[in-house]
């Protein structure tokens, strides 16, 4: 009954099959895991923040470069302010308002970006305060480079003058006439009225939407390989009741391949057009004149005079 199995219809759909549902349960597998990835990177990043805010503050060479390690973490840093920029287009909890961004040139002549602040409402540089004069040592959570587009971060260009729309070294370098680091601070204690702003997890590292769509991704390959299952147990019964059905001698294979019935009959879609058309019809013309020859037969005589 089985025997259909080994055919090469057969061979190519185990094949396919095979292949198939390995695949699925791997790929379903793998965006299984970029999801777990993401929701232990989201708590490591919370219990790094929790011991942070306990843990001294390091001097910035030492936390340098920022990576998932160190992000978050208390630097400090000492030189003297310079140039002075905003940031628009930054909430904070809930309401849109502006950073106040000014660069502290340290020994050597670079500059840390350092975030005093934030202020609601439009960017305005009558709004923010002046920074401290002479040499200032400041603390706050390290951060990396912005990138453009990236959650609170906005891609647009062409912002006036005094105002950048990315904290990152690529952009501000073209801004201020000296080398900037690949980093920022926001301080824990704002300056003058302005609100601080909190330290934000490293990107990739939050139960983001991406985080969500690994998730419904992984229920989509498992979903797959299911209907695989689901569809070559359909086909294999398919084809074993078609099998029963002719040992039975329900079914026959006539020398055409067409399927015909135990009384004979073509079950075979054509078969029935073919009737219609053949001798049915013919009885159907011919029936007027048959018919009438059959009456005559049975007329009786006429009497004779």
């Amino acid at each position: 009954m089985y025997r259909f199995l080994l055919t090469p219809r057969w061979w190519g759909i185990n094949v396919f099959v095979l292949l198939a549902i390995p695949f699925c349960v791997f790929m379903g597998s793998w965006q299984l895991g970029r999801f777990e990835d993401r929701m232990q990177d989201h708590r490591s990043v919370s219990e790094q923040a929790e011991s942070a805010e306990r843990e001294p503050a390091r001097p910035l060479a030492e936390l340098l470069p920022v990576d998932r390690s160190t992000s978050g973490r208390q630097a400090t840093a000492t030189g003297r302010y310079g140039e002075q920029l905003l940031v628009p287009d930054r909430t904070l909890d809930g309401r849109r308002g502006f950073y106040v961004l000014t660069m502290l040139r340290v020994e050597g002549g670079r500059a840390l970006p350092v975030v005093r602040g934030w202020l609601p409402g439009d960017a305005d540089a009558a709004k923010a305060p002046a920074a401290p004069s002479g040499e200032v040592t400041v603390t706050g959570a390290l951060q990396a480079s912005e990138s453009p587009g990236a959650d609170g971060v906005t891609a647009a260009g062409g912002f006036p003058a005094g105002q950048t729309g990315v904290i990152s070294a690529a952009s501000l370098v073209n801004i201020v006439p000296y080398d900037v680091y690949d980093a920022w601070i926001t301080l824990a204690d704002a300056d003058s009225g302005m609100t601080a702003v909190p330290a934000k997890a490293p990107q990739n590292t939050g139960l983001d939407l991406k985080a969500f769509q690994n998730l419904g991704y992984t229920g989509e390959w498992f979903v797959f390989a299911g209907f695989v299952v689901f569809m070559w147990f359909r086909l294999l019964r398919r084809e074993v009741e078609f099998a029963r059905d002719a040992e039975l001698g329900l079914v026959e294979t006539g020398p055409d391949g067409s399927s015909t019935d135990g009384d004979g009959e073509d079950r075979s879609p054509g078969a029935a057009s073919t009737t219609a058309d053949g001798p049915g019809a013919a009885d159907a013309s011919g029936g007027e004149g048959g018919s009438g020859g059959r009456d005559a037969d049975r007329a009786p005589a006429a009497p004779t005079a």
